[in-house]
């Protein structure tokens, strides 16, 4: 078994931690999002599950603190913008989804 403490783990904003990885199966990033910062419009191959751990962000047009979740499908166009410094809990399956770059490797 690997856990973490996702409130106190060194994470530095701009750079997502990756927490466990298995191929064809999912990866769990751990992401410090500062205040007033945005992860700007975007999509992804894989069904993309947000929890926020701490801080408020405004996640698919909802906004919420510790214990809001949200899941988004493949290729589902979203945006997250913190209110406060925030600590989000990423969640991406299957690893790596169809049509990812990292898709092609063996």
């Amino acid at each position: 078994m690997e856990h973490w403490d996702l409130r106190t783990l060194d994470v530095q904003p701009h750079q997502p931690k990756i927490l466990h990885s298995a191929r064809g199966e999912a990866r769990s990033i751990l992401i410090n999002l500062p205040a007033g910062e945005a992860l700007g419009e975007h999509e992804v191959h894989e069904r993309a599950y947000v929890v926020v751990i701490d801080g408020e962000v405004e996640l698919g047009g909802t906004t919420g603190g510790p214990g809001l979740a949200a899941v988004f499908d493949p290729q589902e166009r979203h945006a997250v913008t913190a209110h406060t410094d925030a600590r989000l809990l990423l969640v991406l399956a299957p690893w790596p989804g169809d049509g990812h770059p990292g898709a092609r490797d063996t």
